[in-house]
């Protein structure tokens, strides 16, 4: 099966040819840093992280982007809130603007560091790249599709009836869309005209404001995508990705707005899907959230990655309570398979693409199909747990090569392990482990079978599974 992937602006699953054989050029909305990441935020990264990681293992050279918004209404918003505030929990009084929005970038960082999520290629800021906005708004003007504001304020508007193909990615006619909130509409033509370039308002700080040919000012949100991605990737290049949430209006306005400059823009537009609560939308107002920050207090971050990475990229990812420990029982049985095989195989070599099961390869080949490639993940580490069974090392040696060969694609292999991982905690804990099953053979040996229950029981209640085995006693940690 050739590789195939949902376009949003089709609304079909079409086969994915690259624009240049051989390279993939990729850029996903990343965050605007006006406050923590919350779970969306890490879940689309994932999901893109999942098909960079699927796109280098069919052979592409991958080329991402992902942008830092950190000039925005909501940034000049909190960081003038601060003006005179107490001291508080992700308060810093009388922060500026840019202060708060590179705190809040490293935050976002570390989130994505903690969850193995590849650094992109490039990560530009929006404010680095003022020149390239002034470039393209004086293209729109010239082209006919923008124009300064009726009233002097300095605004320059998208004209978005100069545009017919305004409203194709989602499907929608003008006239049934909503007033755009970003600008006072008094200097517009049309109410749902979208801003490019703010006019400096004696309210914003002098630091957010950049000389233009229309007046000091500011970028519009949806400008600063148009001009990072098509210096970095060109005018043409082939995903455009980001939460479901960004279709309208910020990638409409993207695509509106750099195709009526003359770019050929995304070739392809993936969407990732939701996280609700137990079915509903999260809400901070009715208290039905969960954050990033709150997963990893609760889990390890390869528990949260598998969690989080799970569902079909499309899909609503529904968290409820019980969310992390399925996940968890999920990623403990992974490990303990690996750590078993590793145990009687000893060093062995890394899983490569090579080494990847043909099923998988189809499911992920098909739009990035997870739930199918995790299917297929566990039934190899099942069949490899019957082959230890029966000390078949051969098939053993096989289903480990395949099943770091697919945690590795899945960018399991890029968090913090287990404790049955084979880091410094594992060996410490193996050797405590080990004396203990050894007292309890000496006392199997000595037919001592009270002792050797009792050795057996401590460890059970320790939350150590032992298996018996052919070649002896194997330990595993209980994921229930």
């Amino acid at each position: 099966m050739s590789l195939r992937f949902y376009d949003t602006a089709t609304a079909q699953v079409r086969d994915f040819e690259p624009l240049v054989p051989g390279q993939v050029s990729l850029y996903y909305c990343g965050a605007t840093v006006q406050g923590l990441p919350h779970v969306g935020h890490i879940r689309s990264a994932i999901a893109f992280d999942q098909l960079t990681r699927w796109l280098q293992a069919r052979g592409f050279r991958v080329t991402t982007v992902r942008n830092v918004t950190d000039i925005d209404d909501k940034i000049l918003a909190k960081a003038a809130a601060s003006v005179g505030a107490e001291p508080a929990e992700g308060v810093i009084p009388d922060e500026p603007w840019w202060a708060l929005a590179y705190r809040y970038e490293q935050e976002f960082s570390r989130a994505y560091d903690t969850l193995g999520v590849q650094r992109p290629t490039y990560e530009p800021r929006a404010t680095g790249h003022i020149p390239e906005m002034h470039a393209l708004i004086q293209r729109l003007i010239d082209a006919g599709h923008a124009y300064p504001a009726l009233d002097d304020s300095g605004d320059v508007y998208f004209d978005v009836r100069s545009w017919p193909a305004y409203g194709s990615l989602t499907r929608q006619n003008i006239d049934d869309m909503q007033a755009a909130p970003d600008a006072d509409p008094r200097g517009k033509r049309d109410p749902r005209d979208f801003a490019l370039w703010k006019g400096h308002k004696d309210t914003d700080p002098d630091t957010a404001a950049w000389d233009s040919p229309w007046g000091r000012g500011r970028p519009g949100w949806h400008l600063e995508c148009s001009a990072m991605v098509t210096k970095y990737l060109g005018p043409r290049f082939d995903i455009h990705g980001g939460g479901l949430d960004l279709r309208f209006p910020h990638h409409e306005n993207e695509m509106a707005q750099s195709q009526a400059a003359g770019d050929g823009f995304a070739n392809f537009w993936m969407h990732n899907g939701m996280v609700t609560f137990e079915g509903e939308k999260m809400s901070k107002s009715i208290g039905n959230t969960i954050s990033p920050e709150q997963m990893l207090a609760e889990a390890s971050p390869r528990v949260v990655r598998y969690y989080l990475g799970q569902a079909h990229y499309r899909s609503v990812l529904d968290y409820r309570p019980t969310s992390l420990q399925e996940a968890a029982a999920a990623v403990e049985r992974i490990d303990g398979f690996i750590a078993k095989a590793e145990a009687k195989l000893g060093d062995t070599a890394p899983g490569s693409p090579a080494d990847l099961p043909e099923a998988f390869g189809a499911a992920m080949d098909d739009d990035l199909n997870v739930p199918q490639a995790l299917a297929v993940l566990h039934e190899t580490v099942r069949s490899g747990n019957t082959a230890l069974a029966a000390s078949d090392l051969e098939t053993v040696r096989t289903a480990l090569a395949q099943v770091r060969a697919m945690t590795g694609v899945l960018g399991l292999d890029a968090v913090q392990t287990g404790s049955t991982a084979a880091g410094p905690e594992h060996h410490a804990l193996d050797s405590l482990i080990q004396d203990r099953l050894r007292e309890r053979s000496e006392a199997r040996s000595a037919k001592d079978w009270a002792r050797a229950d009792a050795i057996r029981d401590a460890l059970a209640a320790a939350g150590v599974v032992v298996e018996d085995t052919p070649d002896g006693a194997l330990w595993s940690l209980d994921a229930g």
